[in-house]
């Protein structure tokens, strides 16, 4: 990280140039994939023999699946820039993570543990619940850091707030990835259940996360 940590994670020219990869993955997926589809599919049709149907099924049914998915990386990577601008980072050397055996998850589910911004002695877990660039933290995380490979996700690079969604990323920062609680992108989740401050619950909704307006909901009461 920089000598200096500047106020958001937005501000560190690295942080930047690694978001600006991961957009430019995103826009030229969103070229490549239906091309390839389309090209794949004409050249079946060009060549118009059976047996290559088979020949070209698998490619032709993994590009149409990159391309069905595509947008979703685009969504991802704004919600990304979003959480960067309004959260410092944060680093974390070997956060508590498993597989499954904690509540709401599911045999297979990963985890990672992080500190209660507001109790610093509470940890809050956060399921890795978006399957968009998931893979390389599923195949890292949960299973300790003593080979080679979980190693790589040792210390891991923290923005948000764990009660609704972040980004994590390892150094550089590179792997930039986004977890959040259930349902912080869709419907609103309450304040109660997050146990946030008003403070808390409009830097989130500043981040992007659908949360409930503490404002509105003191207007309501006072009007009461």
């Amino acid at each position: 990280m920089p000598p200096t940590q500047p106020p958001t994670a937005w501000d560190d020219p690295q942080t930047r140039r690694a978001w600006k990869k991961l957009i430019s993955c995103a826009i030229a997926g969103q070229v490549i994939w239906p091309v390839v589809w389309v090209g794949l599919l004409a050249a079946y049709v060009i060549m118009s023999i059976t047996w290559t149907l088979w020949l070209f099924f698998i490619p032709m049914l993994y590009s149409f699946y990159r391309a069905f998915l595509q947008p979703a990386y685009f969504t991802w990577a704004l919600r990304t820039r979003r959480i960067l601008q309004e959260y410092p980072w944060q680093v974390f050397e070997a956060p508590e993570s498993g597989i499954g055996t904690i509540p709401d998850t599911t045999a297979g589910d990963v985890w990672l543990s992080f500190p209660h911004p507001e109790r610093s002695d509470e940890m809050v877990p956060v399921v890795l619940r978006v399957h968009i660039r998931s893979a390389w933290w599923r195949r890292r995380l949960g299973r300790g850091f003593s080979t080679e490979k979980t190693a790589q996700a040792k210390t891991v690079w923290f923005a948000g707030d764990p009660r609704f969604a972040a980004v994590i990323a390892v150094p550089g920062p590179r792997r930039l990835y986004v977890i959040h609680q259930r349902p912080s992108y869709g419907k609103s989740m309450s304040a109660e259940a997050a146990g946030a401050t008003p403070q808390a619950l409009d830097r989130a909704r500043r981040a992007g996360v659908h949360v409930p307006d503490p404002h509105s909901a003191a207007s309501g009461t006072r009007g009461m």
